[in-house]
């Protein structure tokens, strides 16, 4: 048994760099619980990262209830593309593999898993919704999504 230092603090937050994904694609077994959740039910997925994305103007339940109405008439890939490439706006990430819409059409579950990874790895919490982060940035305990250059208020 490792003996605890009591005086120890807690690594600070370091984000990923911005202008690389944190994780790739085909990641999706890095965080199982998010893997077994889209697979079973991407609209929760989906969801939960258009709240954080759209910084809360879009709730969990109206972005899922658009998703799963748009799936029926195949637009859920285009919806869903729209989403992955504010996020790519966000941290300035690059297109990969390919544009956003064929990452959505041919690789769905891994797609939203990338996204839902990304949102974790640079400190916000999906599954809490868009209000819990937003007080958490407040209290400087996780950072902020950066707006691409060149935006102003």
């Amino acid at each position: 048994m490792c003996p605890s230092n009591k005086n120890s603090k807690p690594a600070p937050y370091t984000s990923p760099p911005e202008g690389k994904w944190s994780t790739g694609l085909c990641g999706c077994f890095e965080d199982l619980s998010t893997c077994w959740v889209t697979c079973c039910c991407p609209l929760i997925t989906f969801g939960r990262i258009a709240e954080i994305v759209d910084q809360g103007r879009t709730s969990c339940f109206s972005a899922a209830r658009n998703y799963m109405m748009l799936a029926h008439v195949f637009g859920a890939c285009l919806y869903a593309c729209t989403y992955r490439a504010k996020l790519r706006g966000l941290y300035s990430l690059p297109p990969e593999p390919c544009g956003d819409c064929c990452v959505h059409h041919f690789c769905f579950c891994c797609a939203l898993c990338q996204e839902y990874r990304e949102l974790k790895n640079r400190g916000l919490d999906p599954s809490l919704g868009w209000t819990v982060n937003a007080q958490k940035m407040k209290k400087g305990t996780t950072a902020p999504p950066v707006p691409p250059p060149g935006m102003t208020r």
